[in-house]
């Protein structure tokens, strides 16, 4: 008896070992495709590089709009994975330096976006879907709005005109009601 306990027990733990081999090679392999830039990646690094942008903001329904330039400049990081935008300019009459990190979840499948600037303290957050259609990346998110310290929700669309020209407009949601705030039409430098 004692002899088929003992045969039991290490057929046990021989199918408790298969599988958790089986479980960690499942997992290396998630990991590995989870790690892994791909084709995605490669199309942001397409856009690195210096930009100029020309710069529209409504500050409010109605009123006139601020026109400002801005330049940027794009370099792929950690390996390919995410891109990291450098923005500098002029905006309300003051400096403005800004930097984005864009880069594509390979596990959810969205684009990853994340803003600071020196207009602020807080960080914008922003996950988007690609519609291959009109070659856009359709962010929705949040940042903080000043007034009352409350999250608010924001829109984004980034549309790749051509390997030259993009198109990003943003678009606020504050007491229930969407408003475009700004758009940019960015021109690759020569």
């Amino acid at each position: 008896m004692k002899k088929l306990t003992l045969s039991v027990v290490a057929l046990l733990m021989l199918a408790i070992t298969c599988r958790v081999q089986a479980q960690d090679n499942a997992m290396m392999k998630a990991w590995q495709t989870y790690m892994t830039p791909g084709d995605v990646h490669k199309m942001l690094a397409k856009d690195d590089g210096k930009w100029d942008g020309d710069v529209t903001m409504w500050m409010a329904p109605g009123a006139a709009p601020e026109k400002s330039k801005t330049s940027s400049t794009n370099t792929m990081i950690m390996g390919g994975r995410y891109q990291k935008s450098i923005h500098e300019g002029n905006m309300m009459g003051m400096p403005f330096e800004g930097m984005s990190l864009l880069g594509y979840d390979n596990s959810k499948k969205v684009f990853i976006s994340t803003w600071i600037d020196n207009m602020g303290t807080g960080v914008m957050t922003m996950e988007g879907t690609w519609d291959d259609a009109t070659k856009t990346i359709n962010f929705r998110g949040k940042c903080v709005d000043p007034m009352t310290g409350k999250d608010m929700d924001v829109r984004e669309v980034f549309k790749f005109v051509d390997n030259d020209h993009q198109v990003m407009e943003m678009y606020a949601n504050t007491d229930g009601k969407e408003m475009k705030t700004m758009e940019i039409q960015f021109s690759r430098r020569k």
